[in-house]
């Protein structure tokens, strides 16, 4: 039970379902590229981030001071429906600003 409502916890945020929507158009990102391409501060996206992965949608994988999220893989029938229904809304996402690749991470 505290699994499923954990799930549905991290879906009732608009933000969080663009952070999946996000990832899950352009694969494992540098918290730093979030930040920057949805203009949002590091604490608030780091506290979408966990909520994200403690629902069972993401994973993270840690290079020294950095952290990536991706889509986990695989997910369960549950989450995997829903990443299809969220597919399927036609969200506006923001362009991606990788500063991964430029150097500019100040994280």
């Amino acid at each position: 039970m505290e699994n499923f409502l954990d799930t549905i916890s991290a879906l009732n945020d608009e933000t969080r379902v663009k952070l999946i929507a996000f990832l899950d158009q352009h694969g494992a990102l540098c918290v730093c590229d979030m930040q920057s391409s949805f203009g949002m501060i590091q604490s608030r996206l780091s506290r979408h981030l966990k909520i994200l992965k403690d629902g069972g949608f993401l994973r993270v994988d840690r290079c020294g001071t950095w952290a990536y999220y991706s889509i986990r893989s695989p997910l369960d029938r549950f989450r995997s429906e829903a990443l299809a229904e969220i597919r399927c809304l036609g969200i506006e996402l923001p362009p991606l600003k990788k500063l991964s690749e430029t150097g500019d991470c100040k994280l």
